[in-house]
């Protein structure tokens, strides 16, 4: 057996958007230097664009809905027991706009990833690129920290740091944001 194979951590993917930041993750997991592998990404949303990306690299999909008749808890429910199942060590959380209860989080036993577009401990929660607009700031950023039941609080892993110029939207800060995101989350 290859000697990279028995060191590979098995990663699972949360989104429930486009997958950007997903699909930067699984390239850089496909490269041979990479210590993990992507085993499946899962999404709340089954009209997810990300979805369709990770098929056509050739990563396995779910689609557990969060809606009125699937609640959180038996998202959560079936989520820990796929976890189990594909023996995943990391969870990466990348544009899943769901909040992960204490009860889910004590269970896993894995390390869990987020990212979040604000230079945390400032603008915590929904929203940044609005808020720091609002603020009139002249920097904004991302962070990746490990997920703690207090939402966007756990250790910071690290940040990147974007100007803000003089016109720029909530859209310009989005996309001038995401080409640093895929680079910080590797």
């Amino acid at each position: 057996m290859n000697d990279r194979l028995k060191i590979l951590k098995n990663i699972a993917i949360l989104i429930s958007g486009t997958g950007s930041n997903m699909e930067a993750i699984i390239n850089d997991t496909l490269s041979n230097d990479h210590p993990g592998i992507v085993k499946f990404v899962l999404s709340n949303r089954s009209d997810a664009l990300g979805l369709l990306k990770a098929k056509k690299l050739g990563i396995k999909t779910f689609v557990f809905p969060v809606n009125r008749t699937n609640s959180l808890e038996n998202f959560e429910k079936k989520l820990l027991k796929l976890l189990i199942k594909e023996k995943i060590d990391l969870l990466c959380l990348a544009g899943f706009m769901k909040v992960l209860s204490k009860k889910f989080l004590v269970n896993f036993n894995g390390n869990i990833l987020n990212i979040h577009p604000s230079i945390l401990p400032s603008l915590k929660g929904l929203n940044t690129h609005k808020r720091i607009l609002e603020k009139k700031s002249i920097t904004h950023g991302a962070t990746v920290h490990k997920v703690i039941p207090e939402l966007d609080s756990g250790k910071i892993l690290g940040q990147t740091t974007i100007k803000i110029s003089k016109g720029d939207t909530h859209d310009i800060l989005a996309k001038k944001l995401i080409k640093k995101e895929h680079y910080l989350y590797m």
